[in-house]
């Protein structure tokens, strides 16, 4: 899961594992692509992708572009940095043919952005956390409190949402709760560590590394709690346009996303070691960073043979759990769920 936009502030270079937007390095080995005479020919052509986010649940992007997997596929990826709006545009105009999101694009699509989900890409990667000696414990704890979030709207606002409104805290317009956006994951724990917010629904690395060296303590965590958990928080999106105009090329880069996700699932530690050598993230506790990419649950090459991704399913729970709590306006989730889904033959 992650995230359309994550600010990294650069004091997270200091903890032992930070995220921070850094240039892209190079295919190792042979390019399945060159034809010889130093010439390099593409079935589709140079593209852009949007894969210098420095997040670490972005993985399948960067080893998909280290291995090869795109170049096997067709495509000449040029691995660009992009917010949320430059992903709408790209997407709506074609121009951006695929983009890792959550579930934070359905209200964008129900405003008219021009993208369908096309798969899954991992599971969850949110996490609230509390300060050590916080008397919060549980979610009813939360009632009448301060929650920091990255941005109101974001993924880990909705999460928190949807967790606080399904224990009867209303969360919406801070009825029951309070949420204070930071645009820095790291001044957001300094925040809770100073008591100006109670707890902090932040996405990883930054709750992990709380609890690791500032013993903050977890009271939820997206890969593991019933409502969430084994259920993809982000999700693969396509263009529109795309789809419609060029169906294959759409087919042919989910099938080198998914030849990453079933070899980041098998090799963990060695998917790490490609990330932090070639300076996507910058990892200094491998250790750590394993751990996460293991709990994201990266689907295996026997889930994709056997249809174990249970996409569909999961956009409709999201559709109707955001719909409950009135962050869609939909009042038909199943025909909104199968206006944003679009099952690919690849």
């Amino acid at each position: 899961m992650k995230k359309i936009i994550r600010n990294i502030g650069t004091a997270a270079l200091i903890l032992a594992l930070a995220v921070g937007s850094t240039a892209c390095g190079t295919k190792d080995g042979t390019d399945p692509a060159s034809s010889g005479a130093g010439q390099t020919q593409y079935k589709y052509g140079k593209i852009d992708i949007p894969g210098k986010d420095g997040a670490l649940c972005a993985a399948p992007i960067y080893i998909a572009y280290e291995k090869g997997f795109f170049a096997e596929e067709g495509f000449d990826v040029n691995l660009i940095s992009a917010d949320s709006e430059t992903r709408k545009v790209g997407l709506n105009n074609g121009t951006i043919p695929l983009v890792n999101g959550d579930f934070q694009f359905f209200p964008s699509i129900e405003e008219g952005v021009k993208v369908k989900v096309v798969d899954g890409l991992h599971n969850g990667c949110i996490k609230i956390v509390v300060p050590e000696g916080s008397p919060i414990k549980t979610v009813a704890d939360l009632k009448g409190k301060k929650i920091g979030v990255d941005e109101i709207g974001g993924t880990p606002f909705q999460v928190a949402s949807v967790w606080l409104e399904n224990a009867g805290i209303v969360a919406k317009d801070n009825k029951d709760v309070t949420f204070v956006p930071y645009t820095d994951g790291n001044l957001e724990i300094e925040a809770a560590e100073k008591g100006e917010i109670d707890a902090a629904a932040i996405w990883d690395p930054f709750g992990s590394l709380a609890v690791k060296n500032k013993n903050f303590s977890v009271i939820f965590d997206l890969s593991t709690d019933p409502l969430f958990a084994g259920k993809y928080c982000c999700f693969l999106y396509a263009s529109e346009k795309v789809l419609n105009e060029k169906p294959d090329e759409v087919a042919a880069l989910l099938r080198a996303v998914n030849k990453a996700q079933e070899w980041i699932h098998d090799n963990p530690a060695d998917a790490v070691s490609i990330i932090s050598d070639k300076k996507y993230s910058n990892i200094t506790d491998k250790a750590l960073a394993e751990e996460l990419v293991k709990s994201y649950a990266y689907p295996s090459h026997q889930d994709h043979q056997q249809g174990n991704v249970h996409v569909k399913e999961d956009v409709l729970y999201f559709v109707k759990e955001l719909q409950k709590i009135g962050y869609l306006k939909t009042d038909n989730p199943e025909q909104f769920a199968s206006q944003v889904y679009q099952e690919i033959k690849k």
